[in-house]
């Protein structure tokens, strides 16, 4: 009926078969911004927002998220994230965010990297909320993966 991958023949939601496929290396990185006030940035960088360090918990949360993206996104494989490791930069209009994942597995990383990335950039938010209603995510996007079948991507103009 369909030759979407994770539809069957009747057209129902499936988790594709991945059981003959070899283990290989794969790495994916994300990246993602959060726009922030003037005022926040300075409180960012000073050291005094009133709910504690951001970057330090925005980085756990990543990472937390990464363990947890088979229960958010159904038809997302339950694989071996054997590294994780979540950046926050602080900049004058907001934070930069870039997550990157790797496995030896049978399926890639993508959507741990993206989760790593949305759900740090969440916890920004939840951490400034109280000084700057106007925070915002403005971007959230996978820029590069290497290995599997597909082999290596980079997004144009990501600089890698």
């Amino acid at each position: 009926m369909s030759t979407f991958t994770h539809l069957d023949a009747s057209g129902h939601a499936r988790m594709v078969d991945v059981t003959q496929k070899q283990p290989t290396v794969r790495a994916a990185t994300a990246r993602g911004f959060v726009r922030a006030a003037a005022s926040t940035i300075a409180a960012l960088r000073d050291g005094s927002v009133p709910k504690g360090d951001v970057l330090a918990v925005a980085r756990v949360a990543g990472i937390q998220a990464v363990k947890r993206t088979p229960e958010l996104l159904p038809l997302a494989h339950v694989i071996g994230v054997h590294g994780a490791s979540v950046d926050l930069r602080v900049d004058d209009d907001g934070v930069f965010i870039e997550a990157t994942c790797r496995t030896a597995d049978r399926t890639g990383v993508e959507m741990e990297a993206i989760t790593a990335v949305t759900v740090a950039a969440l916890a920004v938010l939840d951490m400034v909320k109280g000084i700057d209603r106007t925070a915002l995510i403005e971007s959230a996007r996978i820029v590069k993966k290497t290995g599997g079948r597909s082999g290596d991507w980079v997004r144009d103009g990501e600089g890698f």
